[in-house]
Order: C-alpha cells, then structure tokens, then sequence
C-alpha cells in the first residue's frame, strides 16, 4: 500500500498532524463545537467522556471545557454509572434547557457525528495527494488489462490519457466494452488517500466520508513514518482522528440518472442535511459520466457545468444560505458515449477534452479470442466449425459488427436453452441460430424493409429524413418542453 504524498520537513499534511489538544487546535469555534456536543446528546442520550471523545473523534482535553461551559449554563448534568469510584463513572446527558438547545441546533443543521475539519485544510490535504501526480507506464497498463482483449492501440491511447490529467472522452458503438474499459481504469489510480468525515463551511456542516464510495484499502498495514503514514498503534493515537486514512481513490460512476442538480452542493429540508456532489466526493480520483447523451438534460448544458472546474481546476458551491465557497476539482473525468464527441457539444468544449478515443468494433482475431474465454469461463467446449458459422452466415451476411458484448450475450443464451431441455450445452449451428434470432429479434427483416422503404422514399425522402435527425435534439425530454 502507499499513502499521500510525504509532508515536506516543514510541512505536516492535515490528515497526519497532531491531534489538536485543546478547542483552538481545531481550528473549529468554541460555541460550534458546544453545539455540535449537544446534538449527540440529543441523538445518543446518556454518554461518558472516552463515549463522546470517540465519537467526535477529539481528545478528552478538547471535549473538557465544553462540558464545563455547559454545566455553567445548566444545558447538561452529570451522574455516576459504574461503581469505581473514580471521573470513569462519569456520565453527561442534556437538561430540560439542553433539549431545547438541541432542538434549535437540529433545525438550522442536524449533522451529530465527528467534528469536521475545515475548509483550508481539505484543500490542503486533496493538493498534497493530487490525482494530477499520478505516473502510469505501459507496464501498469499490460497489467490491469491483462486478462481482457482489448485493442492495442485504445491501451496505449488511455494509459497516456491517464498521464494528461486532462478529461477522457470515449465513444463508440453500444456494447464495445467502453463503459467496461472505463471502469477499469480505476485499477490505475494507484495509492491511498485521506479524507475528513466531514467539512465546515461557513458554520455549516456537510458529511463527507461515504463508506460505500469510499472504501478503505485491503491492505492497510503499518508502513514507515517518512511516507506520512501511521506506523504505530501510539502514533495512531496521536493524530488528528477526524480524517480516515487509507482509503482507495475513489471511482465514481453516473449514468443516465446524472442531472445538473445532483452537481450542486444539497440541502435536504426534512433531515436538515447536506449532500455532497459526487464528484466532490471523487477528489483525488475519477469520475465516470456513463452513457453520455442519455441524461435527462442535454449533453451542451452537462458539458457546460463543467468548463470551469476542467479548465481551472477548482469548483463553486453554494450552501442553503446563499454563501459561495471554492472547492478543489482534482478528478479524472471520464465521459463515455454512442456518440461522436462532435455531436454532444461545441468547439469551446471540445478543445478541453484532452483525449478522445474510439474503441472500434474488435478484428477477427480479437472477437475469436474473446469467444473462446468465453466459452472456456462457460465450461462450454469451443467449436471451430459453429464459430465459422457465425461470423460467416451471420455476422458477415447481416453486417452486424464484431463487438465486444456478443460473445458472452450469445453464449448466456445458449446456455439458457440447455439449461431448459435438461441437456449439457452444446455450441452448434442450432443453438446459435435459436441465440441470435432472440439477442437480435429480427434486426435483419428490418434493415431490409429500411432499405426497401429507401429505395421506394427516393433521394429527396431521404435527404429530408436527414435534415430532420439533424435539427432533432438528443434529449426527448427536452424535445417535449
């Protein structure tokens, strides 16, 4: 495992500091984090101090005068719950008057977990792990894309994509492996990362640490301190426990239920939460907009939000109140579509995209490579004669390109069909006739009633069917408002 870059001799990365001793080592206001302490209360009921201190992820000594104040102003009590005699037994829940504190805190902001971190230094700490100082050679590549077919030519091409820093745009037909080629990718983003449980801004709070996308690293082991990195169970102890350490960079993955709202900081009236945006939750790693074109708002206006932060490297957000704030993009974004980038947006866009790569329909070679790991995952025995068949009475006649799904979408079907007649599965002419008339439904007889329907239409028909597909939008939704 390796870990954030290592702090210069001068400089601690805020995600392995010191754990602050005292309120102002928090960088966080005193009456804030009082409020903070009264929310759980309210959510957990009675607690101990090692409870509280655990839970805020602060030290004892930070989470001392915050009782003490509000002892003072009668907002908690303390009774004894064990028999030791000692402050152990020392127990804190909230007064009439801290329950109506609570209430008030809860309307305005609701978060009740770890004390954040601030603004400043989230933006540190994403700097000193940026994505944009990743170095991927061929080596990593061979490597991550060993065990699948893919053109030479598209790893080569995203392998030093992946170098760029810049955004990614894949395109190509529906089922030749683009969203799967994407998604691999993520195996590049070597190396951990840290990130806080969550960011105060401007007095509010938004969560930020999201177990499901966030997932900590498999090996997670001690390494030597010069990295930065925790090598002991005391130094574990020591440093600021309000960031989770080790964590993979993240991936993120959106397809056709992205929207432009799901970019924008969330506040939820009823929970009285935030919602960070996913790709502020993808800093440091990368962000996949799947199926491009299909979102229920245009590819221009998508595009459009993202000029800014592609081009500069920072992003603006906005809380409930009104108050704008800056936020670090450090992600890979990648877009992947059916359609040609040219389609999807203009030139002021267009040139931002550092790469565009077509992954073409596979070669002859490719596509039988890809059939016989098929069948051999399948445990179905390859057939050199029904293969020829294929390619020849059915790809080749019906001008159905070599792409990447239809091995294993073809073989699924086959094997349905043994599975239903009790008999073991067998590649031959039949079963793959009875597989590509279901996968295709009789694609053939239309593409021969269009080209009859053409012939009788004439130029002048068909030009102005063109005109039409060409003025028409993307979007159907759109197209309807």
């Amino acid at each position: 495992m390796t870990h954030p870059i290592a702090p210069s001799a001068d400089t601690v990365a805020p995600a392995f500091a010191r754990a602050p001793r005292g309120v102002e080592e928090t960088g966080l206001p005193f009456l804030f984090l009082v409020e903070l302490l009264i929310k759980v209360l309210a959510r957990r009921g009675q607690l101990k101090l090692p409870e509280l201190a655990g839970h805020l992820k602060l030290a004892v000594s930070v989470i001392d005068p915050l009782i003490a104040f509000m002892r003072t102003e009668k907002l908690c009590e303390v009774t004894r719950r064990g028999g030791s005699g000692t402050d152990a037994d020392l127990a804190y829940h909230l007064t009439e008057l801290g329950h109506d504190r609570a209430r008030q805190c809860m309307a305005r902001n609701a978060y009740a977990g770890p004390a954040p971190v601030t603004l400043a230094d989230y933006r540190r700490q994403v700097a000193l792990q940026s994505v944009s100082d990743l170095h991927v050679t061929r080596a990593d590549v061979t490597r991550v894309f060993d065990d699948i077919v893919v053109n030479q030519q598209v790893l080569d091409q995203l392998g030093a994509a992946m170098n760029s820093g810049r955004a990614i745009f894949i395109h190509g037909l529906a089922g030749s492996g683009k969203t799967y080629l994407a998604e691999r990718l993520r195996n590049l983003l070597h190396g951990d990362i840290a990130l806080p449980y969550a960011i105060m801004i401007d007095g509010e709070v938004v969560p930020f640490y999201d177990p499901v996308q966030h997932r900590i690293s498999d090996d997670n082991g001690a390494v030597s301190s010069d990295t930065g990195a925790i090598d002991s169970i005391d130094k574990l102890r020591s440093i600021d426990l309000r960031w989770v350490r080790g964590v993979q960079r993240p991936a993120t993955l959106a397809g056709g239920e992205l929207t432009l709202e799901m970019l924008d900081l969330r506040f939820d009236p009823n929970t009285r939460l935030y919602q960070a945006p996913p790709h502020l939750k993808a800093n440091n790693g990368m962000f996949i907009i799947d199926d491009l074109g299909r979102q229920r708002c245009s590819p221009l206006e998508l595009m459009n939000r993202w000029i800014v932060p592609m081009d500069r490297g920072i992003d603006y957000l906005s809380l409930h109140t009104g108050h704008i704030f800056e936020v670090p993009f450090d992600v890979v974004v990648v877009f992947s579509s059916n359609f040609l980038p040219e389609r999807l947006s203009d030139g002021a866009f267009l040139r931002r995209l550092g790469y565009k790569i077509e992954v073409p329909p596979q070669t002859g070679a490719e596509y039988e490579r890809v059939f016989r790991q098929v069948c051999q995952q399948s445990g179905l025995e390859f057939d050199p004669d029904a293969y020829q068949y294929l390619l020849q009475e059915k790809h080749d006649r019906e001008a159905v390109p070599l792409l990447a799904c239809y091995p294993r979408d073809l073989i699924r079907q086959v094997l349905d069909l043994a599975r239903y007649e009790a008999k073991p599965p067998v590649l031959n002419r039949a079963a793959l006739d009875w597989a590509w008339h279901n996968y295709f439904a009789g694609a053939a007889t239309r593409r021969t009633a269009a080209e009859q329907h053409k012939r009788i239409a004439g130029p002048t028909g068909e030009a102005e069917r063109e005109r039409r597909d060409s003025v028409a939008p993307l979007n159907p939704m759109k197209a309807n408002s």
